[in-house]
């Protein structure tokens, strides 16, 4: 070999690097497709979970459809990236590699679309149901408490109302020792003073009767959501304990519903605009004119005290009226697959080694593009003759000699023929 060809020391150096890197990529394709596969199948198995938890039937077509499907889904991800790992690796052109680049991310979210949330489903999907039902009961919760406010907020008008009777009360007793009309007794103004008075009463004892009602639904709420708090948390399939589930929440909306109705607001407001509006005026019963003028002239101001009365308890109940209601809380009952994709936030460690499983392959095929790039720069400059190996060398002389002894055995006319094709050395005569 002249000076010209000879290799230089870098040159020598990039080979045998070369020659290293291919030879631990050779140790390395032994087992990668056996590994590939292995990914492929554990993705497959847990998209077959997966898929399982989203059929409704239960029968021989639901099985064989999700095996079908898991199947599908273990063969595409093994093809895929067989494809990847033998393609990406070997182009060299940045145009190629950007293309297969494409490619390979519109392949990762096929696969993810069609597996790894599969996959996610059957890790964390009863831990992500479980996480529904804990969330339901906390809106439950929320929505009864509100409820329990808005109903003893409309119980504190109750006081409301014994105030206004018991002042109407006291002016009754003014009355009927004359402070009032100057006319002592129980005549005309003590009547209507007695009526209204005799009106509330009434309403505060409807009131009262409605506090032990709304006792005993907020404690019988309490108890509904004690049991659908360990409906969340109790050992075995959650599939059964959501159909209980289900009808704890049917009868805590019920629930809800009810103390709505028990909220008196709405009795005290139609009972405060009546009060005022309803007076039923008694016949002046004094025997003098001047007595009887003196009444009309009293029960005048008392309505006036009573429209005012009345207008201050009609806007209390307004005030409650106004207060935010309860919100309406429906469960509604989803799937694994689905509550997984609802609360992802919450499962991030699963999504992760779902999607991982899957796109895991991807590393591996950037290893293998640095490699055979790498394997590239290392005989950058070297001839095919420079980087032969021994073993090479080897059998391409046996391929030689292979060849020239075909060639000796070989009529002289065909002999002749062959020389001439390019890179067959002309036979040696035989030694006689």
């Amino acid at each position: 070999m002249t000076n010209d060809t000879r290799l230089t020391d870098a040159q020598a150096r990039g080979v045998r690097y070369a020659r290293e890197l291919e030879g631990h990529l050779g140790w390395l394709d032994t087992f990668s497709g056996t590994a590939l596969g292995v990914l492929a199948t554990a993705s497959g198995i847990y998209t077959y979970l997966g898929v399982s938890s989203l059929l409704d039937e239960i029968g021989a077509m639901s099985v064989f459809a999700a095996i079908a499907y898991s199947v599908a889904v273990s063969v595409g991800i093994f093809v895929f990236w067989s494809y990847m790992m033998r393609l990406f690796p070997a182009v060299r052109s940045a145009r190629a590699r950007i293309g297969l680049m494409v490619t390979m991310g519109l392949g990762s979210l096929a696969i993810v679309a069609m597996s790894s949330w599969l996959n996610a489903a059957a890790l964390a999907g009863s831990a992500a149901v479980e996480q529904h039902l804990a969330k339901t009961v906390q809106d439950y919760q929320s929505s009864l408490e509100r409820a329990h406010e808005v109903a003893i907020t409309a119980q504190s008008l109750e006081r409301d109302v014994a105030r206004v009777r018991q002042s109407f009360e006291d002016l009754s007793e003014q009355e009927a020792a004359g402070a009032l009309s100057g006319l002592a007794g129980r005549g005309a103004v003590f009547r209507v003073l007695r009526q209204k008075s005799a009106e509330l009463s009434g309403l505060e004892g409807q009131i009262s009767a409605q506090t032990p009602l709304v006792e005993t639904a907020f404690a019988e709420g309490n108890t509904i959501l004690s049991r659908m708090r360990a409906l969340t948390v109790e050992p075995g399939p959650v599939d059964a304990r959501s159909v209980e589930f289900s009808e704890q929440a049917v009868r805590l909306a019920g629930l809800i519903t009810q103390m709505r109705q028990l909220s008196v607001a709405p009795l005290v407001e139609r009972a405060a605009q009546d009060l005022a509006a309803s007076v039923v005026l008694p016949e002046l019963d004094s025997d003098t004119a001047e007595g009887r003028s003196d009444q009309a002239t009293t029960i005048s101001s008392v309505l006036e005290v009573l429209a005012q009365r009345a207008s201050t308890l009609e806007r209390a109940a307004q005030n409650v009226q106004s207060l935010q209601p309860a919100a309406d809380v429906t469960y509604t009952p989803i799937s694994s697959a689905d509550a997984v994709i609802l609360y992802a936030r919450n499962f991030v460690p699963s999504w992760a080694g779902a999607i991982a499983i899957d796109l895991l392959p991807a590393v591996l095929v950037f290893i293998l593009a640095i490699t055979q790039s790498a394997i590239r720069g290392g005989r950058e400059g070297a001839g095919v003759e420079d980087t032969l190996t021994l073993a090479e060398l080897r059998a391409a002389m046996t391929a030689i000699r292979d060849v020239e002894q075909a060639m000796n055995d070989m009529p002289d006319a065909q002999a002749e023929k062959a020389a001439r094709l390019p890179g067959i050395a002309k036979p040696r005569p035989a030694a006689e």
